[in-house]
């Protein structure tokens, strides 16, 4: 074990075919009535996930005798103890969860998030953290991959162990993530931008991957967003990055930290050898990337006021979601444009693709950005069938009240100077002396004081309009006045389920209704989510897109539906173009020259 650090945690596998971790964790000087609690959520994804659902055996002990542990209540425990003598906890936690998010283990792969794992020894959080991890019993499980140096090992070290690390607190263990797998099960390699060596290891991939193709344009974002935020030759805060890439069958996602990110993705999004053409997939793997690492400094660092300190027992809310994730989704696109790995006519269509996304949410008229962010932890993650009606994202919103931000402040107008966004951001980052600290915390009011300073006027009345109202964003005039038209596509060649507004699921020869949209045709004549949809007139439907073929150019049709279990007739108008009104839209560069002082930054 490591010498002389107040609090050490000792992780082992218990049993791989169980999927249960062993932790034992030794405070050197504890108090007298010791307090240990295990984190409710994870920053980074703001939902109580109730980590210590997946606690049990825990015991205590000091000098091999028995001390009395009390639960007070889901996730924390008071220990009986003594102050002269180390005082020993030890437990299992049950890892079977394949995300980003919290902790896994088998006999092929093993991951874990210290959140999920590690006691938060209350009173000593600030204190010197050590993690020793042994040797677990299978060959694949042989090589760990984590932004923490280990330590040397001595020459009486255990040959047990894979690797003993040190923190300089409870913080910044919580934010290091941990992958263990092997040389040959893992893809890893490496590039080194600016004296920091940066780390790509993936976990999954198939034969066909192309871990060449991932790892160069991997680095053309990292030289992009180094660009961003300090110029030319500024060091970063970090002296060492690791991404961490899970590759599944079926799954998306990304958690940052503070020198690293953990990813997962569909296997099918990886690119492949001999691949000319970047696939749709791979596009948003890329920007997938681009985000967690953008997150680094937005949102690590650079956070919400409201999270210094991290409060690991309950949620931590903030009004600001929708600036730091938000804001962080306006940029992952457009510096993948700025790198050079997508061209100004694919940069729009993924433009396009977020606003139709908002404007096909009734939950925009009901709710700001700044609501959605307050109600992340009771609302986003827990959609359910009237998320649509209730709820906006505050990542897609966000983004796009990011994007009038900057075409805003780079018209420039009447009593104002012309900058950018880019220019915002950066300023908030050195006022907030995160890069000196470490962390800094910033509030709407630093926010709408940098683009006073940086533009010459208040922006009072759009931060009042777009991030805390309801209407709809000046998309369409400020797109246009930096040369690119926004245009409605014709009603009649959207998506049945659109024309309907509908959400549905076709699986199996059945057609399910996931969500109904408020004001569509389907709200109208009374569908309801949960509804099995079985026929209209005499014909039985299995396909949304059959309605046309179906009902021909009838303007009504009676839609036979099965709602526990009992059969209901709905009487349903057809869409026709003077029923429906386009939600969507496409973009167009209106010049011929690329938009450089946008685009390309």
């Amino acid at each position: 074990m490591i010498k002389a650090i107040p609090v050490h945690y000792l992780i082992e596998a218990a049993n791989v075919h169980a999927h249960l971790w062993r932790v034992t964790l030794t405070v050197a000087k504890p108090a007298r009535l010791q307090t240990v609690s295990l984190p409710v959520w994870i920053p980074g994804s703001y939902m109580v996930r109730e980590f210590s659902k997946h606690v049990q055996n825990l015991s205590a002990s000091q000098d091999g005798k028995a001390c009395a542990a009390e639960q007070l209540d889901k996730c924390t425990w008071r220990i009986k103890s003594s102050t002269a003598k180390p005082l020993v906890i030890s437990y299992e936690v049950y890892a079977f969860d394949n995300s980003v998010r919290t902790a896994w283990l088998d006999a092929q792969r093993a991951f874990f998030n210290p959140t999920s794992l590690c006691l938060r020894v209350e009173g000593q959080e600030e204190k010197e953290h050590g993690l020793s991890l042994n040797a677990i019993n299978s060959e694949a499980l042989c090589a760990v991959f984590t932004p923490a140096k280990p330590l040397k090992p001595s020459k009486k070290a255990s040959h047990k162990l894979l690797g003993e690390y040190v923190f300089e607190d409870y913080d910044h263990l919580a934010d290091t993530p941990f992958e263990i797998g092997s040389d040959q099960q893992c893809w890893h390699g490496s590039f080194t931008l600016r004296g920091v060596k940066h780390e790509f290891v993936v976990s999954g991939a198939p034969a066909s991957f192309d871990g060449a193709r991932l790892l160069a344009d991997t680095k053309k974002i990292v030289e992009a967003e180094l660009q961003f935020w300090h110029g030319k030759d500024a060091q970063p805060p970090f002296d060492r990055y690791v991404f961490m890439l899970n590759a599944v069958d079926d799954g998306y996602g990304g958690l940052e930290h503070r020198a690293s990110t953990a990813l997962i993705c569909s296997r099918r999004d990886l690119p492949r050898i001999g691949m000319t053409k970047p696939s749709e997939g791979y596009t948003t793997l890329l920007g997938l990337i681009s985000h967690e690492y953008f997150h680094t400094w937005n949102v690590k660092r650079l956070k919400p006021q409201e999270f210094l300190p991290y409060d690991y027992a309950q949620e931590s809310y903030t009004q600001m979601l929708w600036f730091f994730e938000g804001f962080t989704s306006y940029y992952d696109d457009l510096i993948l444009r700025r790198a050079g790995l997508i061209d100004q006519t694919q940069y729009l269509r993924l433009l396009s693709k977020a606003i139709n996304q908002v404007q096909q949410t009734p939950g925009r008229k009901v709710q700001s950005v700044a609501q959605a962010s307050m109600d992340a932890w009771v609302k986003y993650y827990r959609q359910d069938e009237n998320t649509p009606n209730a709820t906006v994202s505050y990542y897609t919103k966000g983004s796009l009240v990011g994007l009038c931000f900057d075409l805003s402040l780079r018209k420039g107008g009447k009593g104002s100077k012309t900058t950018s966004l880019d220019e915002v951001m950066r300023l908030l980052w050195k006022q907030s002396k995160a890069s000196e600290k470490g962390q800094g915390g910033i509030t709407e009011a630093d926010f709408a004081a940098a683009l006073q300073q940086l533009s010459g006027r208040s922006y009072a009345k759009e931060i009042a309009a777009w991030v805390h109202g309801t209407g709809d964003l000046p998309l369409q005039e400020l797109l246009e006045a930096h040369g690119v038209s926004m245009t409605a596509e014709p009603g009649a060649s959207l998506p049945m389920a659109q024309r309907l507004g509908l959400r549905v699921s076709e699986s199996s020869g059945s057609l399910i209704i996931k969500n109904v949209l408020t004001g569509g045709l389907a709200q109208q004549a009374g569908f309801a989510p949960g509804d099995e949809w079985l026929a209209v007139d005499d014909w039985r439907i299995h396909k949304l897109e059959d309605l046309a073929l179906l009902c021909g150019n009838a303007a009504n049709t009676t839609a036979t539906v099965s709602r526990d279990k009992r059969l209901l007739r709905l009487q349903l108008t057809l869409p026709g173009a003077s029923t429906e009104p386009s939600s969507s839209c496409m973009l167009r560069s209106t010049k011929d020259e690329p938009l450089s002082a946008w685009l390309l930054g």
